[in-house]
């Protein structure tokens, strides 16, 4: 259970946090600035916050929830990082920082202290803040983004189904992605507008990702002889 609170550098002096991600994650929440990133190594996806109805951006790790294809490959995991992972365990409450004290990447004796002695922030709170703050801007920019290929119609859904060696089948649903046919037959006025906002390139880049699923399975599969 959560036990969120206002960090604050005199009460959490002590308090230390583990380097990597905890967990296993087959669908990050990412912000356009992290798409080229993405691209180069796993799908980006649309999908409906099961909450609010609201279409978020995310990479796909894997193709179930308890499978992560990506952060244990060195090379994908080098090229891409994601801001959501990298602030684990904080979030940000109006003009605050919060830390959720049971998170298990956080911690009172094992890992890397967020502040000296002094109370000063150390490299891991740093990059904390930054992340956060990377996020926030993100998520404006990405519903702004998104907001604008409805209103164009450019998002549409996607059927991915796949098959894989051990006989699994497996038909992901709830995921949309760039129409391409859509968007070449926008009218010259909406695609100068698209490019001078820097849309036209995020566009592509959603659509270009989708390359990356046949690697994803392929990747899958090779574990899976690896397993039997």
């Amino acid at each position: 259970m959560a036990r969120v609170e206002l960090l604050s550098s005199e009460e959490h002096r002590e308090l230390r946090l583990q380097r990597k991600p905890v967990g296993v994650h087959h669908f990050v929440q990412i912000v356009p600035s992290e798409f080229s990133a993405a691209a180069a190594c796993c799908p980006i996806l649309f999908t409906k916050n099961a909450e609010t109805g609201r279409f978020i951006a995310g990479a796909m790790f894997g193709f179930r929830p308890d499978e992560d294809l990506i952060s244990h490959d060195p090379g994908a995991s080098r090229a891409f990082s994601p801001i959501e992972l990298e602030r684990q365990g904080f979030f940000i409450s109006d003009e605050n920082i919060a830390v959720d004290l049971e998170h298990p990447r956080v911690s009172d004796n094992s890992g890397d202290r967020l502040f000296d002695d002094s109370g000063e922030p150390q490299e891991p709170m740093q990059r904390i803040q930054r992340a956060l703050g990377l996020l926030k801007r993100g998520t404006e920019e990405t519903d702004t983004f998104i907001q604008t290929l409805l209103d164009l119609r450019l998002i549409e859904p996607i059927d991915i189904s796949l098959r894989f060696d051990d006989g699994e089948q497996l038909r992901l649903d709830g995921l949309y992605t760039v129409s391409l046919d859509a968007l070449h037959e926008l009218d010259d006025a909406s695609v100068l507008s698209l490019f001078r906002n820097g849309y036209l390139r995020l566009a592509y880049c959603v659509a270009e990702s989708l390359k990356q699923i046949p690697i994803l399975a392929h990747r899958r599969n090779q574990r899976l002889a690896g397993a039997a």
